[in-house]
């Protein structure tokens, strides 16, 4: 019988993978704008690009991942995933890089929401799905920091082009990986919400070019889209959507509060990446290597988190992370020209790396909590919507706080401030006894039937 900790260490993999992407692009940026004539604005579409298809097509892929089975869906979305990353790697202009990044969030958004699908299948409420979602909390983690630290060894090294061909044997191993070891399930049936799918990609696309300088139409016609899809879930006979997974357990709590630390998130691996070097006067590799006290730092947290959230409950921990974290980022915006390596990164970074780490696996944890088996992708496909397009809109609105005299130090502000209204409103939760009750008397989850995919 398959392990089911052999297919967590697969799909973690994946989602290492997945998180690297969104972030291995940061220091290469320089190298990136110099080589194809990039402006500031087309730069952040260099990141935005990825972040933005993987957003909106995530409840997409975890629908499709109920559907047509998990397992088949998240081999589809590592293969377009490995076509996307050599496309970007040897992309010639702007804009084909651009479409590349896209269809790496194309092949992301299929894989995440399945591989985090997966995952809640087979670690079932308890102790052990507190445990693997500690690992996944720490893989994910470890990929942000890990993004930026082999994006200036790379870029340094090899040049810019390799951050995305490097990409490509991992995801063949994942590939191959995933046929041994991931058992398959059998698909779900039902229909897809072509409709739905159609308006909320269009709606957070609108809003997020809206945001970006776009304009007024883009703006409001996103909106106009995201109203248009609220009121066709509430219609169709199978919702892309389907309101009621907004009222069990704190699902809708843990995605609000996912899409604000998702703007913090995204908004640390941007900037910081961008003061170091052009403030600071690092090469890529010396940016990249003084990312590991916060790679540390999230993994430190991310591992701690079970434990802590068990004695304390997610009502006491997820306020403090995030404080811990708002605390990080106020101690960054000062972004002195003349900082030395351990006042102005060390030490705001395991600050920020700690609070980041215990916030994102606590409200994983929740945004699963009272969900059942049948719903897992689709769980799994809001949590990670509510995060990337957190951080696309998060970014927008950061981005226009930087430029002139002003340097980095707004947009840590704003991410801040941010982070601190999701700690004022975590102090709102309820308390979850899904997430502390008895251990299981087994030492391995067994896993879910296995059953034979359709050919």
């Amino acid at each position: 019988m398959r392990s089911p900790w052999r297919a967590l260490t697969v799909v973690a993999t994946a989602q290492f993978l997945v998180v690297l992407t969104t972030s291995i692009v940061n220091v290469a940026l320089p190298a990136i704008g110099s080589g194809l004539a990039l402006s500031p604005t087309g730069l952040s579409w260099v990141v935005n690009a990825y972040v933005l298809a993987f957003g909106s097509l995530l409840l997409l892929g975890g629908r499709l991942g109920d559907v047509l089975g998990r397992r088949r869906v998240f081999l589809a979305g590592t293969a377009v995933f490995a076509v996307g990353s050599v496309s970007a790697g040897f992309a010639g202009s702007s804009w084909l890089l651009v479409a590349a990044r896209g269809a790496q969030g194309v092949g992301a958004a299929l894989l995440a929401p399945t591989a985090l699908g997966i995952v809640l299948t087979l670690f079932p409420p308890g102790q052990h799905r507190a445990r693997a979602l500690g690992i996944w909390g720490a893989v994910s983690g470890i990929g942000g920091a890990a993004g930026v630290l082999l994006s200036g060894l790379l870029t340094g090294l090899f040049g810019w082009r390799s951050v995305f061909l490097a990409a490509v044997p991992v995801a063949a191993a994942i590939l191959v990986a995933t046929w041994l070891v991931v058992p398959a399930d059998r698909p779900g049936g039902g229909r897809i919400d072509a409709a739905g799918a159609a308006l909320v990609t269009g709606g957070l696309v609108g809003v997020t070019v809206g945001l970006s300088g776009g304009g007024r139409l883009w703006l409001f016609g996103g909106a106009l889209l995201l109203c248009a899809f609220a009121a066709v879930q509430r219609r169709v006979a199978q919702p892309l959507l389907r309101p009621g997974i907004l009222r069990a357990g704190q699902v809708a709590t843990a995605n609000v509060l996912m899409a604000l630390l998702g703007a913090a998130w995204l908004g640390v691996f941007f900037f910081l990446p961008l003061y170091q070097q052009r403030v600071l006067g690092y090469s890529p590799v010396e940016a990249g290597l003084t990312q590991l006290p916060l790679a540390l730092a999230i993994v430190a947290g991310s591992a701690l988190t079970p434990a802590a959230t068990r004695r304390l409950g997610p009502r006491v921990v997820l306020p403090a992370a995030l404080a811990l974290l708002a605390a990080g980022l106020l101690w960054l915006a000062r972004t002195p020209a003349d900082g030395s390596f351990l006042t102005a990164l060390a030490g705001p970074s395991l600050l920020t790396g700690t609070g980041l780490g215990v916030a994102f696996v606590v409200l994983t944890e929740l945004s699963a909590a009272g969900v059942p088996p049948a719903d897992a992708g689709l769980a799994g496909g809001l949590v990670n919507t509510t995060r990337q397009v957190g951080g696309a809109l998060g970014l927008a609105v950061l981005t226009q706080l930087v430029g002139g005299d002003r340097g980095y130090g707004p947009a840590f502000v704003g991410a801040a401030v941010v982070v601190a209204l999701a700690a004022v409103l975590a102090v709102a939760l309820r308390p979850t006894p899904t997430n502390t009750g008895p251990a299981p008397t087994t030492t391995e989850p067994a896993p879910t039937t296995v059953g034979k995919e359709n050919p």
